[in-house]
C-alpha cells in the first residue's frame, strides 16, 4: 500500500511539471478525417524539429546526432536498425569514462536506420506495400539511469496529443502481461500509469512477450514495453485491431523500460542501473501528422515520385496496390524512392556497394532499383543517380553529409548501374543454358542456380523470379530457403573462439567492479618508454597489484592452476586492442615466483578497466603483486607499423589531395593495412565518368579514384622514406577534445573519442599547431596508440600491395624495416631473372616446340612467383606488365612454330592421301595445337575430304585425336567421328559439328592400327548412308 501512494505521489508531481491537459480537459473525441484536415502545416521536417525541440527544451536532453549507417565496432549488426546501437556500451555497462558517452543521462535523436540484411530484413518486401522501408528515420528518447517509467509515459503522451495534436481517443496503449515461463510479473505499473493520465481502460491492453517485451539478442539487456498504437479511422473501439497486423491501426512509438539482463543461461537478472529506450519511425508519425495512409503519400517521398516520373516513361504514381498495380508500375516507385534513399544515406556514410558483408547487401539495394527503374519504369541509365540531389533536398537539412556528399553518391550509383546492365546478359546466359540442359516438362528451376546468380552476380530475388516466371518456370523454394539458412547460419557464427572470450566483463560485473570502488586502471605506463644513448628504446618496468579476477562471467577472489581468467591490476604496460593497434603480448611473474610465467593471450578495455586475459600457471588471488613483462620487440613493431600508418596517410593526402579519406586501419608488429578512399576533380588524365545530372541538368566533373599509378604508388614511397630519413620527431600532447578539432589538417575517422583527447603529431609540435605558428603542412591526428619517438626507426618503408576492396575504396599493405629491405632485395633478384629470360624469349623462333613450350611455362612461373612474393607494389605492377608482353611474345613464338611444323606434315599427308574422300592417320607429335593445326591445313588443302589424325604418346600412353569434316556435309558430324573413336579409347571429345578434337589411351601400337582401321571405316559407312 505504501509503496502504491508513492507512486502516485510521484505521478502526480510528473504530471503537474508536464501540464497533461489531458486531465483537466478530459478525452476529446475527434475524428480521423477532422484531425488530418487541421494539421496539414506539419512538414516532415517540423515534425523531427517538433520531436527534437520538445525533449532538448522542455526536458533537458542532450542532443546527439545520428550515427552513421555503419555500426561502430559491432559485428553482430550490418547497418545499424534502430536508435539504441550507439549506445550499446552505456546500456552494457562499458562507455569509455573519459568520452563524452560516458557522461549522457538523458539524449533525444533522430538516428538513420537500414532494415536490409540478416535478421531485420525487409528487402523484399519493400514495394509490395506501402509501409515497408530500407531506410527509415528513428526518432527516439532515452534515459540511462535517469528518469524512468512515470517520466517516459507522461512525456510521451505530452508530445503525441497537445505539442502534436493527436487526439487521444485515436490512441491506444499496450503493456507487458507477463510470462509465467521467464517468471515475469504483469506490468502493472505501467498500466496504473497510463489510466492515473486518464487513458480509457479500453484503451490499455496487456500483451505478451512477442509484443511486449524487448530484448536485444540473444543475451543483454532486456526488459517490458509499451507501445502506442493510432488508429486511423476513428469514432470506434479498435481495440481487438492493436497487434493483429491491420492497416488501420498502426504502432507509432515504442518505450522499452531496461531493467533485466538475459544471462547466457537464459535466466533474467535485474539490472544494476535501470533505462528508457524509445523509438518512434519518423515516415509513420509523418504519415498521421499529415493525414495520409500511406508512408509515400507524404512529403518525405512525393518530390521524389515526382521527379522518377519526369525521368521514365511510365504514367504518374497512383499508390495502387496487389492485383490494381498492373504491370507493378506503383511497386516500381515505391522501391526506386526508398531504395535511392537508403543508397544515398550508406554512401554518404561510408558504405560502398561491394562483394560481402553489409556491401553486399547494398550492391542487391542498387540493383534491385536498377531493375526496376529500367525494366519497368523505362528510365533511361542515369536516372538512378539523378534522384539524389532530390533526395539531399529533402533530408539534407537534418544530414548535411548528402550535400557534400553527392558528387561521390552520383559517381558510385552510375558505375555501379553500368555494371549490373552488362552483368544482366551474363545471367540471361546463365539461365538459359541451364534451362537447355533441364527436362522441359520439369516446371522447377534448381535453386542453387538462383542462390548463385543471387549471391555472385547480385540478383535481386525478385528478378530472378521474375525472369524464370516469363520462360514458365520458378525456383525451387524450400530448396532456396534451406541455402539462405545455411548462409545466415554461416555469417552469423561469431569468429572469436572461447579463449577471446573469455575476458568480456558483463555489465553486472562492471556495475559490481564499480560498487566495490575498484579503481578503473591506470593505463598511463604503456606509454613510458625513451630512447636510450645506443638509439634502442627503453621501456620501463612496471609493477601491478591484482585488483580483480574474472573467470567464467564472475567475478572471483582466486583462481587455480590452469584455469583461464581475466585479469585486473591497478595499473599496466600492456597496450589494450583498439585505435586500429593490436594489443600488447608478453607475462606477468607473481613475487616469489619469478621462474613461473603467465603468458598474456590478450588485452581488452572495458568500461575503463583494462583486462589481461592470462592462463593461470599458478594459483592468483586478488592482492598478489605481478611484475609485468613485455614483448618489446612485439611491441616496437607496433610502435613502428602505427607511426608508419600516420605518416602514410600523411603522405596520401599531400600527394592525392584533401579529399583523401581514411576508411579504416590496422597495425600489428608485422604489417600495417590502410583503408582510404579519394575523391578527385575531373583533370587531365583523370579516370572516371562524367555524372550528368538530370535533375538541374548540369555536369558534374569529379570521379573516385580507382587504384594507383605506379608512379603514384613510387611518389608515396618515397615521401614516407624522406620523413624517414629526417628522423623526425613524433609529438604527443593530451588536451581538450574541443580545442583538438580546432587544429587545421587534423585527420579524424567516425569513433568515438574520449575527452581529453591525445594529439599526434610528426616533425611540428602540438602546441605550434595549436597556436597556428607554423605554416607547416604535418601529419596530426587523434591517437590513443603508441608510437616512435622519432620516424629514424622505421628504417624503411614498402608498399606491397594495393588493391581496391570495392569501388572507391583502396588497400594498402605495407612493411617495414628489415621486411621491407629484404622485399627490395627480392624485387632485384626477380627483375635480373626476368631480364634473363627475356633474352631467352627474344631468342625462342630458333628452338624446337617443346624447348620453346619449356621457355613459356618458365615465364608463367615467374609471374606466379612476382604475383605472391612480397615486393614493392609498383616494381610488382612493372614487373606483370612486362612478364605479360613475354608471355604474349612466348606463345605468338610456339603458334607460328606450331604452324611451320604442321604445315611440313601437312604436305606429307597431301602427297600420302591426296583425292582421298577420307583421310586418317598416324602422325608424331606431343601437342594437340600441332596436331589441330595439322588437320585445319590438310582440309584447307582438301575441303571434300573427312580428316582424321591421331598421335601416340608411348610413354603415357595417350592417344591425341583431331578431327574436320566438310562444312555442312551430309556425311556425318565430326563431335559424333570424334566421340566413337575416343570412347574405344576409353576416353571422351569435345568440339562441334565441323571441327572436334579428344584423347584416350592405347597400351601398344598394335591398338592403334586398329583403331585407325576403324575409324577410317566409321567414316566410309557415313559416306555410304549419305550417298
Amino acid at each position: 500500500m505504501a509503496a502504491r501512494i508513492g507512486l502516485v505521489k510521484q505521478l502526480n508531481c510528473v504530471l503537474l511539471n508536464t501540464k497533461l491537459s489531458v486531465l483537466s480537459a478530459g478525452v476529446r473525441r475527434c475524428s480521423a478525417l477532422s484531425y488530418s484536415e487541421s494539421h496539414k502545416e506539419f512538414t516532415s521536417k517540423r515534425v523531427r524539429r517538433k520531436f527534437i525541440d520538445f525533449f532538448k527544451e522542455g526536458h533537458e536532453h542532450r542532443v546527439v546526432s545520428s550515427s552513421p549507417v555503419r555500426p561502430r565496432g559491432d559485428p553482430s549488426l550490418l547497418f545499424v536498425n534502430a536508435g539504441m546501437n550507439q549506445f550499446k556500451p552505456i546500456l552494457l555497462g562499458c562507455p569509455d569514462p573519459r568520452s563524452e558517452m560516458a557522461s549522457y543521462r538523458r539524449v533525444v535523436n533522430s538516428q538513420k536506420c537500414v532494415c536490409a540484411g540478416g535478421k531485420h530484413n525487409d528487402l523484399e518486401d519493400v514495394g509490395k506495400d506501402v509501409y515497408h522501408h530500407t531506410f527509415f528515420e528513428m526518432l527516439g528518447n532515452w534515459s540511462f539511469g535517469d528518469y524512468f517509467k512515470v517520466e517516459a509515459c507522461a512525456m510521451a503522451w505530452q508530445l503525441l496529443t497537445e505539442e502534436y495534436g493527436i487526439p487521444a481517443d485515436l490512441l491506444y496503449v499496450s503493456y507487458f502481461s507477463g510470462d509465467v515461463a521467464n517468471g515475469l510479473p504483469a506490468d502493472e505499473e505501467t498500466r496504473q500509469i497510463w489510466l492515473s493520465m486518464g487513458v480509457r481502460p479500453d484503451h490499455v491492453l496487456p500483451f505478451g512477450m512477442k509484443d511486449n517485451f524487448w530484448e536485444m539478442g540473444e543475451t543483454g539487456p532486456c526488459g517490458p514495453c509499451t507501445e502506442i498504437h493510432y488508429d486511423h479511422v476513428g469514432n470506434r473501439n479498435a481495440s481487438s485491431l492493436v497487434n493483429a497486423d491491420s492497416p488501420d491501426v498502426v504502432e507509432i512509438w515504442n518505450l522499452v523500460f531496461m531493467q533485466y539482463n538475459r544471462e547466457v543461461s537464459g535466466s533474467l537478472r535485474p539490472l544494476p542501473q535501470c533505462s528508457v529506450d524509445t523509438g518512434m519511425g519518423l515516415e509513420r508519425l509523418v504519415t498521421i501528422l499529415q493525414g495520409k495512409r500511406s508512408n509515400y503519400d507524404t512529403d518525405l517521398f512525393t518530390p521524389l515520385l515526382t521527379a522518377i516520373h519526369q525521368c521514365s516513361k511510365a504514367p504518374a504514381y497512383q499508390g495502387r496496390t496487389g492485383e490494381t498495380d498492373v504491370g507493378q508500375v506503383d511497386m516500381a516507385y515505391r522501391v526506386v524512392a526508398d531504395h535511392i534513399r537508403t543508397l544515398s544515406v550508406c554512401i554518404a556514410d561510408g558504405v560502398y556497394p561491394g562483394m560481402t558483408g553489409a556491401e553486399l547487401v547494398l550492391r542487391r539495394i542498387l540493383r534491385r532499383a536498377v531493375r526496376f527503374s529500367t525494366e519497368v519504369l523505362q528510365a533511361p541509365e542515369g536516372s538512378l543517380a539523378s534522384l539524389v540531389p532530390t533526395v539531399a533536398h529533402i533530408l539534407g537539412d537534418a544530414y548535411p553529409e548528402l550535400h557534400t556528399e553527392s558528387e561521390r553518391i552520383m559517381d558510385l550509383i552510375n558505375q555501379n548501374e553500368a555494371q549490373f546492365l552488362s552483368s544482366l546478359k551474363q545471367g540471361r546466359r546463365v539461365i538459359d543454358r541451364t534451362l537447355s540442359n533441364m527436362d522441359k516438362d520439369l516446371a522447377v528451376f534448381p535453386a542453387s542456380v538462383a542462390w548463385s546468380l543471387h549471391r555472385n552476380l547480385g540478383f535481386p530475388l525478385d528478378l530472378i523470379d521474375l525472369m524464370l516466371e516469363e520462360k514458365g518456370k520458378m525456383v525451387d523454394k524450400k530448396e532456396m530457403a534451406v541455402l539462405e539458412d545455411e548462409y545466415e547460419r554461416l555469417r552469423s557464427q561469431p569468429e572469436e573462439d572461447d579463449e577471446d572470450r573469455v575476458d568480456q566483463l558483463d555489465l553486472h560485473s562492471l556495475a559490481e567492479l564499480q560498487s566495490q570502488g575498484v579503481p578503473h586502471t591506470d593505463d598511463s605506463p604503456k606509454y613510458c618508454y625513451s630512447l636510450g644513448t645506443d638509439g634502442k628504446y627503453v621501456f620501463q618496468p612496471c609493477r601491478a597489484s591484482v585488483l580483480a579476477l574474472y573467470c567464467d562471467g564472475s567475478l572471483v577472489s582466486e583462481v587455480s592452476e590452469g584455469h583461464r581468467c581475466g585479469v585486473i591490476l591497478d595499473q599496466t604496460s600492456f597496450y589494450a586492442e583498439q585505435g586500429g593497434q593490436a594489443h600488447d603480448q608478453g607475462y606477468f611473474t607473481k613475487d616469489g615466483l619469478q621462474d613461473v610465467l603467465f603468458p598474456v593471450k590478450s588485452v581488452r578495455l572495458a568500461g575503463g578497466y583494462v583486462v589481461h586475459q592470462v592462463t593461470a600457471a599458478e594459483t592468483l588471488r586478488t592482492g598478489d603483486q605481478v611484475q609485468l613483462n613485455l614483448d618489446e620487440a612485439n611491441r616496437m613493431g607496433c610502435m613502428v607499423k602505427h607511426t608508419a600508418t600516420h605518416v602514410l596517410n600523411f603522405a596520401l593526402r599531400e600527394l592525392l589531395g584533401p579529399s583523401v579519406s581514411q576508411r579504416g586501419s590496422h597495425c600489428t608488429a608485422n604489417r600495417l593495412r590502410f583503408d582510404f578512399s579519394v575523391k578527385v576533380q575531373w583533370l587531365s588524365g583523370c579516370l572516371g565518368d562524367l555524372m550528368i545530372s538530370k535533375t538541374f541538368n548540369t555536369c558534374v566533373f569529379a570521379c573516385l579514384k580507382g587504384s594507383l599509378s605506379v608512379s603514384e604508388l613510387q611518389q608515396v614511397e618515397e615521401f614516407v622514406q624522406n620523413i624517414i630519413r629526417q628522423n623526425a620527431e613524433v609529438y604527443v600532447e593530451e588536451i581538450p577534445l574541443s580545442k583538438a578539432k580546432q587544429i587545421m589538417g587534423l585527420r579524424t575517422i567516425d569513433e568515438v573519442y574520449p575527452d581529453p583527447v591525445r594529439v599526434v603529431s610528426v616533425a611540428v609540435p602540438v602546441s605550434d599547431l595549436l597556436n597556428s605558428n607554423s605554416s607547416e603542412q604535418a601529419s596530426v591526428e587523434l591517437c590513443c596508440g603508441t608510437h616512435l619517438l622519432r620516424t629514424g626507426a622505421i628504417r624503411d618503408f614498402v608498399i606491397v600491395s594495393e588493391r581496391q576492396m570495392v569501388k572507391g575504396i583502396s588497400r594498402i599493405i605495407a612493411i617495414t624495416g628489415d621486411e621491407a629491405k629484404k622485399a627490395r632485395e627480392t624485387a632485384q633478384d626477380v627483375q635480373e631473372e626476368l631480364e634473363s629470360l627475356a633474352v631467352q624469349v627474344g631468342a625462342a623462333s630458333s628452338l624446337s616446340i617443346p624447348a620453346a613450350q619449356r621457355l613459356s611455362k618458365e615465364v608463367g612461373l615467374l609471374m606466379n612467383v612476382v604475383d605472391i612474393t612480397p615486393i614493392p607494389q609498383w616494381q610488382r605492377r612493372e614487373l606483370q606488365t612486362r612478364l605479360k608482353a613475354m608471355q604474349k611474345t612466348s606463345n605468338n613464338t610456339i603458334r607460328k612454330l606450331e604452324i611451320k611444323e604442321a604445315a611440313l606434315k601437312a604436305k606429307e599427308l597431301l602427297v600420302k592421301h591426296s583425292n582421298k574422300p577420307v583421310v586418317v592417320d598416324l602422325i608424331h607429335t606431343d601437342s594437340i595445337s600441332v596436331l589441330m593445326k595439322t588437320v585445319l591445313q590438310l582440309s584447307k588443302s582438301t575441303p571434300d575430304s573427312m580428316v582424321m589424325l591421331l598421335s601416340h604418346l608411348q610413354l603415357s600412353g595417350k592417344v591425341l585425336c583431331a578431327c574436320q569434316v566438310p562444312k555442312g556435309s551430309a556425311s556425318g558430324s565430326a563431335l559424333k567421328w570424334a566421340h566413337s573413336v575416343c570412347a574405344r579409347l576409353g576416353g571422351n571429345a569435345d568440339g562441334s559439328t565441323d571441327v572436334a578434337k579428344g584423347e584416350g589411351k592405347a597400351a601398344k601400337l598394335t591398338d592403334i592400327t586398329d583403331i585407325l582401321h576403324w575409324a577410317e571405316e566409321f567414316a566410309q559407312n557415313k559416306i555410304r548412308k549419305a550417298s
